[in-house]
């Protein structure tokens, strides 16, 4: 890795829909949530560096978010990241070296609501973050959002206040 930060991306699944009788888990995308899962592809190619790999929770509506982007990394499907807490979650970014083999430079985690926020609010430093973006986060992180933050720590190091929160965008 030629630049010596890191950038970490997190994806607030796109909008899902609830059919009768079809558990939380395997709730899949609603109509709006197709459109804005592309919409937030497009936006992650056009500000974003190019995702080296992906951390995506195992529900149906994170995988077909992950599918709209149409990213094309390796990904690493976890459990630990549906109905994870924002501890769970930073523990798998530390966990990078152990799923992928290779340098991750820029890294995507597709997740739900509250963690993203509070991944997102808690790696943000106090000096060198966005706060406008940060306030955004602070109201709500709605489906289809991303939080970009950067860091110089290895992925194993990423603790708490150990990132600067660059923008926030919501999809729509």
């Amino acid at each position: 890795m030629t630049d010596r930060y890191r950038t970490l991306l997190l994806l607030r699944h796109a909008k899902s829909d609830y059919p009768p009788g079809v558990g939380d888990h395997d709730r899949p995308l609603a109509p709006r949530g197709v459109r804005e899962a592309g919409l937030a592809g497009d936006w992650l190619r056009a500000h974003a560096p190019a995702v080296d790999a992906v951390l995506c929770s195992t529900a149906t509506r994170t995988r077909e978010t992950l599918a709209r982007t149409r990213i094309a990394a390796p990904v690493e499907y976890l459990d630990r990241l549906y109905d994870a807490t924002p501890g769970t979650v930073i523990d798998e970014i530390n966990r990078v070296r152990t799923h992928f083999d290779f340098e991750v430079g820029t890294l995507l985690v597709i997740g739900h609501e509250p963690a993203m926020s509070g991944v997102a609010l808690g790696l943000a430093t106090v000096d060198g973050s966005n706060i406008g973006a940060a306030e955004q986060i602070s109201l709500k992180f709605p489906t289809s959002s991303i939080a970009v933050l950067r860091t110089g720590e290895p992925w194993d190091r990423l603790a708490l206040d150990g990132a600067a929160l660059v923008t926030f965008h919501v999809a729509r």
